[in-house]
């Protein structure tokens, strides 16, 4: 079979580097979708992480169903922006964070560089503490002692790279289906009522005028619609190998856009399932804002002895998943930003020892209570940043000297500078309210 690249190069390339997994020249449709399956995947899992547990589980115990609406118009929100960062990837052969250093002034660039970071970093306080929590549940150890312990999953990360790109899809696709299936479990023990679960997808008036949904809808928000995520999704698109002309390009965002759109399908049902398992629990019963304490009180209210070690489970899956998402942001928003490219590990070193200060003063100063607040608030901020990656994103999708034939359609647009104004609509409504009391 020929395909475009060898397949003996299969490596982790970075964000400068050539292509690296092969596509077959000729196939069907089904052999090309395989090629092109698993850059999805790596982006999916920061869209179910344990800030996203947080915020699902706070949402389903304090109100019901009813922030179903919001996980289901935030994962819309994803696959279109993750749609456009497939795009620029492939047609631009650059991603989202090399070309904010190209069309903006050094000033800018930096800027944005340092929000990114700022993302990045909250993001693993998010693992970090999942990680911590899990950690604790399955084996008793202090959320200080599982939060370092976190600090050596780096290695495990950074092996799995130099094992190869594809290596380390399979790896993260088989978390997924351990996340998936735990949470199958949990949700028929649950035996939510169908019809209040279809009644939650249907948006209700008092979102933007109730405060304390409000700052949960908008920590959904940030937690589904990753903002390095789409300086990511740029950049591992393009460890695929394609004909360069233009057929080859619409091919390859045919199939990518499939592969991710799947892929976040997936992310979709599993925050779902979080949600409605917490409301189906503890909704009218006991008001859970705490992950432990969701814990402790799964099994007893479900009547089923292990849900909550499937529970414990796969919060430590999404953990051990989520961290990947930051380690590869991490290594393409420096080289891309500012042209530094560091080694792996001290790259990896650096990002969870920022993470890992404030958590750890966190815990220490205001105790282990405080973890699931902190675990909210750091989705908030990634919500905070979205706008300063969405927008460049949509401008440069438009844009013909960038994107040539390949620009995005005006519908298209038209839609994603909604989803844009949306975003800051939110944040900013959350903002005023905050200031304002």
């Amino acid at each position: 079979m020929q395909s475009a690249v060898d397949a003996s190069k299969d490596k982790w390339p970075g964000p400068s580097a050539g292509s690296t997994a092969s596509v077959p020249i000729a196939g069907g449709f089904w052999r090309k979708l395989l090629a092109f399956s698993g850059p999805g995947y790596l982006v999916a899992v920061g869209y179910m992480d344990p800030g996203n547990w947080a915020t699902d589980i706070a949402g389903g115990s304090r109100f019901g169903y009813t922030l179903l609406s919001v996980i289901l118009l935030s994962s819309l929100m994803a696959m279109l922006l993750q749609a456009l960062s497939v795009r620029l990837g492939i047609a631009s052969g650059r991603d989202l964070a090399q070309l904010c250093r190209e069309r903006y002034g050094p000033r800018t660039a930096f800027v944005l560089w340092v929000l990114c970071e700022i993302a990045i970093v909250a993001c693993d306080i998010a693992e970090v503490i999942g990680s911590a929590i899990a950690l604790k549940l399955l084996f008793g150890l202090p959320l200080i002692v599982g939060a370092v312990i976190t600090a050596f999953d780096s290695l495990l990360i950074l092996a799995l790279q130099n094992r190869g790109v594809r290596r380390l899809e399979a790896f993260i696709l088989g978390l997924i289906t351990l996340i998936g299936l735990c949470f199958l479990a949990e949700v028929a023990l649950s035996r939510p009522a169908l019809g209040a679960v279809l009644a939650g997808f249907v948006p209700t008036a008092d979102l933007l005028s109730d405060p304390a949904k409000l700052y949960v809808a908008v920590g959904i928000l940030g937690a589904t619609v990753m903002p390095h995520n789409l300086y990511l999704h740029s950049a591992v698109v393009r460890t695929r190998a394609f004909n360069q002309d233009d057929t080859g390009r619409r091919e390859a965002i045919r199939f990518a856009t499939l592969d991710s759109t799947v892929a976040l399908s997936i992310a979709f049902f599993i925050n779902a399932g979080i949600l409605i398992l917490a409301a189906a629990a503890f909704h009218g019963q006991a008001l859970v804002d705490d992950i432990e304490e969701a814990y402790r009180l799964l099994s007893p209210m479900l009547g089923a002895p292990l849900a909550s070690l499937l529970f414990a489970v796969a919060l430590l899956a999404a953990g051990q998943n989520s961290t990947v998402t930051a380690t590869l942001a991490g290594q393409v928003v420096m080289e891309g930003f500012v042209a530094l490219r560091l080694k792996p590990v001290w790259r990896r070193l650096v990002t969870r020892l920022l993470a890992l200060v404030p958590t750890v003063l966190v815990l220490a100063l205001a105790g282990e209570s405080a973890a699931t607040t902190l675990l909210i608030f750091t989705q908030v901020v990634l919500s905070l940043q979205l706008p300063f990656a969405v927008i460049p994103l949509v401008r440069f999708c438009g844009d013909r000297r960038i994107m040539g034939n390949l620009a995005a359609s005006r519908a298209t647009l038209a839609a994603a500078w909604a989803v844009a104004g949306i975003i800051v609509l939110l944040n900013g409504v959350l903002i005023v309210q905050t200031v304002t009391g």
